[in-house]
């Protein structure tokens, strides 16, 4: 039995990913930032699952130092984590400003995981060949002075995708660091049958579960246990995705020291 984190998981691909991660008798903890979703999400993965062994956190994630907090829990309740699964993340929101006056979806996205996964590290140390999964884009833009200064970014999809090629590059740094860890990206697929999309684009063109699956194997199946430090799109390939290319920043070794250590500025 595994013991899994999976971040922004009350709804879309994370909520479907616990499911069926459930479904195989693991602890599942899964994470929202409304206390009230989050009961009925943890019931709802239980009574789908047959598990009665799921249990959630709460935290905004476009609130650093509520990351923060939900790290001294976590530390506290949770003895070892086995897989984390860094999903949460926003794009369309009528608020565009988070933590420190940066872009709502730098910091969801990028800030929130860097922070969650850097603390819980002693966690995952402990943990049986420990994963993470981290949740890319095909949408990744280069990650501009401007956006690590706190400026605005006007438009919603610059945002989103600074925010996912920031994630990405901090991955490839982090399985770097930590080859015990493996640890992927991810673009789980585009335009997939959620929320998120849905209000992005008005449209779909794959259904959620082509999203929750893949997450679902790079979390658990052995074919992925040595593929570290590297970038699987989900668009590739048929009928599942294949390991590819990401943005070419995210290989420029002075482009991620330099993303690094501003990232250690702002959140630390």
């Amino acid at each position: 039995m595994k013991t899994i984190l999976i971040t922004g998981s009350t709804d879309g691909i994370g909520k479907l990913a616990a499911i069926k991660l459930a479904k195989d008798g693991h602890k599942v903890y899964v994470h929202g930032r409304n206390p009230e979703k989050l009961q009925h999400v943890i019931k709802e993965v239980q009574d789908a699952s047959s598990n009665k062994n799921i249990d959630g956190f709460v935290a905004d994630f476009s609130d650093i130092d509520a990351v923060k907090q939900i790290v001294d829990q976590i530390l506290e309740e949770v003895p070892k984590i086995d897989i984390l699964i860094n999903n949460a993340g926003i794009f369309k929101t009528s608020v565009t400003k988070g933590y420190k006056g940066f872009d709502i979806r730098l910091v969801v996205n990028y800030f929130a995981p860097y922070v969650l996964t850097n603390a819980l590290l002693p966690l995952l140390k402990k943990g049986d060949q420990p994963r993470i999964v981290n949740l890319s884009s095909a949408a990744q833009g280069h990650v501009t002075d401007a956006a690590l200064a706190g400026l605005d970014i006007r438009v919603a999809s610059e945002a989103y995708a600074q925010s996912k090629l920031a994630l990405t590059m901090w991955s490839f740094a982090f399985a770097k660091a930590h080859p015990d860890i493996t640890t992927i990206a991810v673009n789980p697929g585009s335009l997939l049958n959620t929320r998120m999309a849905n209000e992005a684009y008005g449209q779909h063109w794959s259904p959620a579960t082509k999203g929750s699956d893949i997450l679902y194997d790079l979390a658990i199946s052995e074919a992925y246990k040595n593929r570290t430090g590297q970038y699987f799109d989900n668009d590739k390939g048929n009928p599942k995705g294949e390991f590819a290319n990401a943005h070419p920043d995210a290989y420029d070794q002075e482009l991620i020291t330099k993303l690094l250590s501003k990232t250690a500025e702002i959140v630390e």
